[in-house]
């Protein structure tokens, strides 16, 4: 399925900072995933396990440091170099968990010194899956991110203790019967369960699942099917090969912004509301964006903003009114940004006020926090181009999947065409921009991913009644 190595590194997946405080957990690779983000993080590193090592991984580190107390640290800090492995002592052929009264000095000791910490919090016993007992996983509460691995060599082998570590649990998690063939289904099951691959994740975590051991197509095939139903419970999927340090691809929610606002001055009368094969072109478009997936998808209203709103009310989207419209097309930007991209002091937000929901749309509300984080990207959508395809949609997704590339636009016939995908790297840049301007603002300060596509319809936009005829008349054909 994905035919070429992708460019992109574990900490480019992972989307990792300089100093992360990150938790590996299930099965499958766990180890190996670690110490490869370890590799790519600035020197130096400090890996800590709140559960068993074998003795054989202590050889992945540059030092191992085994210690009950800060004083080793202390007495090194200034001397810290490369991968640093801090254990409790080693006891036959495994070493024993951090001390727990030292775990959070380590942390605050990481914090302050701008260090990266690297947690392994679960055993598998070299299981490509694993379920949880009581006491597991031994996720730290301050991890702000938790990477749930999983090996894929497991599918469509026997559910047994050859397969699966704690395979009693796993059965009843999955519901699988012991012996029976593991699904993509049945470790999906588990993954979202609250008592399995969701357990003891802290609450403002960033949730990521590493689908590990996609070394074949069908693997990859496999894998990217189960993308979805996962983004319900997690911010990210990661399909890889970690054996061959590829990662194929990164899966994240896309949100969709239709900028619904203007007051259609050129075309004379409300542009929002022409019909499109029945329905009016802001019912289509948003229609579109969520027969692509897209999630979640905010409708951002200004002028004439009663009626816009009353066209989508049947539709599970969100509806934001931006008073601000009149300053440009760049408040609605950010007003429908402000919807799921967290706080921050980049750029000032205009007033919006979230529409009163109607009784079958209970979701016209702004985004609540937890749902914040969990997008990856964002499509942004004009009212005037109802012939925007959910196709080209997921085309721009899977291409962003590829390379978390921070623009993504189609091509036509050698001209950039909307709609265009931007990271989320990119908000904080969008969320400044000001005045009667687009994404286009920005694009100079990003390298911008084509997508080759083929049809030309994506070039035209209603500004004018003959347009609008023309666009009919087009699709006609």
């Amino acid at each position: 399925m994905y035919n070429e190595k992708m460019n992109l590194s574990i900490r480019q997946a992972l989307r990792a900072g300089d100093s992360p405080c990150i938790a590996f957990v299930g099965a499958g690779g766990k180890t190996t995933a670690l110490f490869q983000l370890a590799r790519s993080l600035p020197s130096p590193v400090i890996v800590t396990a709140t559960t068993h090592l074998g003795a054989w991984q202590v050889e992945m580190a540059d030092r191992h440091i085994i210690t009950d107390s800060p004083a080793p640290l202390e007495e090194l800090e200034h001397a810290l170099q490369g991968v640093i492995l801090i254990t409790g002592k080693l006891e036959g052929d495994r070493t024993q968990p951090v001390d727990d009264r030292l775990l959070p000095w380590l942390h605050e000791y990481c914090g302050s010194h701008d260090i990266p910490l690297l947690i392994e919090a679960d055993g598998s016993r070299q299981r490509p899956l694993k379920a949880w007992a009581d006491h597991e996983p031994a996720v730290p509460v301050f991890a702000d991110q938790v990477v749930q691995v999983v090996g894929l060599s497991a599918l469509g082998k026997p559910l047994n203790d050859d397969t699966v570590h704690r395979p009693e649990i796993f059965s009843r998690l999955s519901g699988r019967a012991p012996g029976n063939t593991i699904t993509p289904e049945a470790i999906m099951q588990v993954l979202t369960h609250p008592n399995g691959g969701l357990k003891n994740i802290p609450g403002g975590a960033r949730r990521v699942v590493l689908l590990n051991q996609a070394e074949t197509v069908e693997l990859q095939s496999t894998a990217s099917r189960m993308v979805q139903p996962l983004l319900e419970s997690y911010d990210s999927v990661v399909i890889a090969s970690l054996k061959d340090q590829q990662i194929f691809a990164v899966h994240e929610s896309t949100a969709a912004v239709l900028l619904a606002a203007g007051d259609s001055s050129r075309y004379g009368k409300t542009k929002q509301l022409l019909d499109w094969h029945g329905e009016p072109f802001v019912h289509a478009v948003a229609k579109t964006a969520l027969e692509a997936g897209c999630a979640p998808v905010v409708v951002v209203t200004g002028a004439n903003g009663e009626a816009v709103e009353m066209a989508v009310r049947d539709l599970d989207v969100v509806i934001l009114h931006n008073t601000a419209w009149k300053e440009g097309q760049a408040s609605s930007i950010r007003a429908g940004l402000n919807a799921f991209r967290p706080p921050s002091p980049a750029g000032p937000l205009p007033q919006i006020q979230p529409s009163v929901s109607s009784d079958k749309n209970e979701n016209s509300v702004v985004v609540p926090g937890r749902d914040r984080q969990r997008v990856g990207s964002a499509i942004f959508l004009l009212a005037d181009q109802p012939q925007v395809t959910a196709s080209v949609l997921r085309a721009l997704m899977a291409k962003h999947a590829e390379g978390l590339h921070p623009v993504v636009a189609p091509m036509v016939m050698d001209r950039r065409a909307n709609p265009v995908l931007f990271d989320r790297l990119t908000f904080n840049d969008l969320a400044a921009l000001q005045g009667d301007v687009g994404g286009r603002a920005i694009l100079h300060k990003y390298n911008v991913e084509y997508l080759p596509w083929h049809d030309d319809r994506l070039l035209l936009d209603v500004d004018t009644p003959e347009m609008y005829r023309r666009l009919i008349s087009d699709d006609t054909l």
